[in-house]
């Protein structure tokens, strides 16, 4: 069969490898989509954290049941579609005792810390594989980058009242935003790419959008009416926006960390202290989220038409990542198909 492996930094190449060999209580899948996501670029470019090479990537991912092999638990049946939940945790850790298994002791993100999705078949536990009724398979592969904002504005838990800033609108602070306006209309996008800023008012009806390129503090003391933002999410990942969108919040506001930096940040903190400020990190998703992101996608509360910008073969992903992370060429979401 044949797969994408990243050899090394800047190397993907397209390989044939073996087919997967029955294992018992695993189902054989036959992969169907695979999202690209901001790990698998920063994978190729050299600079993803928790990374060792080489690495068949993909974990954004829908899939096909082929063959049940020892697994009789369930409604599975072969020829169902699937989104799969690429976060394997043991289920023992002090943490998956209390239900964060986003954030388990011994997580293996699949196609991160161990071989992923990005090959035709794979085997995999049926108790991380999710229906997804009424979706289409490209519709099925982007529930998960949908899930990491969902997850994030869990976190906050921002109220009706609360104005919220997302700082960065890729495809993660796109997620973000469409989980935040669930709980809030007090919006506002923050972003370099004027062309993100657009996609999130004509796809989101984002209100309020803010460019970087102006004053960002008096951008937003004039929507905010001066009370600045009570919950700021960066999905940067960058030093130097992550450091600065600190300022944007009021008194008691919370700042989640979603984007995921390498390196150390510094914050001022008399100025944090004197604002009661609450700084938390959002890492992954947990199968709750997952069902959410299904039942909302399911009321077509998410334009995923729009947010899936480019869907090309799989064969064409060792020439096309350098194209795809190219800022000009405006892909918000990439999917590939397998079939």
């Amino acid at each position: 069969m044949q797969t994408v492996v990243c050899e090394n930094p800047g190397s993907l190449v397209l390989k044939n490898i073996d087919d997967p060999i029955p294992s018992p209580g695993k189902v054989l899948l036959k992969i169907k989509h695979v999202g690209i996501c901001g790990t698998d670029l920063h994978a190729f470019a050299g600079n993803q954290p928790f990374f060792t090479y080489p690495r068949i990537l993909g974990h954004e991912l829908s899939a096909e049941v082929v063959d049940l092999n020892s697994y009789q638990g369930g409604n599975l049946k072969p020829g169902d579609e699937v989104v799969v939940i690429p976060y394997k945790h043991c289920g023992k850790c002090f943490a998956c005792r209390k239900g964060k298994t986003n954030c388990c002791e011994k997580l293996s993100v699949f196609g991160v810390h161990e071989d992923g999705g990005m090959q035709q078949y794979f085997e995999y536990d049926p108790s991380l594989l999710l229906p997804a009724e009424g979706l289409l398979s490209r519709e099925k592969a982007i529930v998960e980058p949908l899930c990491i904002g969902t997850h994030a504005v869990e976190r906050a838990e921002p109220g009706p009242d609360s104005w919220v800033i997302i700082s960065g609108c890729g495809p993660i602070g796109v997620g973000i935003i469409w989980a935040a306006q669930a709980r809030t209309d007090r919006i506002i996008a923050l972003d370099v790419d004027e062309n993100r800023l657009n996609f999130c008012r004509k796809n989101l009806k984002v209100p309020y959008t803010v460019s970087v390129k102006e004053d960002v503090l008096d951008q937003i003391r004039e929507i905010t009416g001066g009370l600045m933002a009570q919950v700021v999410f960066d999905a940067t990942g960058i030093k130097a926006p992550m450091e600065k969108a600190i300022d944007y919040l009021s008194p008691t506001g919370k700042y989640v960390l979603v984007g995921l930096n390498r390196g150390n940040l510094s914050f001022n903190h008399p100025s944090m202290h004197a604002r009661e400020l609450s700084v938390l990190c959002s890492r992954n998703a947990t199968i709750s989220d997952f069902e959410n992101v299904i039942r909302r996608m399911q009321n077509r509360e998410f334009p995923s038409s729009s947010y899936i910008t480019h869907e090309e073969n799989f064969r064409q992903i060792p020439q096309r990542f350098d194209f795809w992370k190219n800022p000009e060429n405006q892909a918000m979401k990439v999917v590939t198909q397998w079939d």
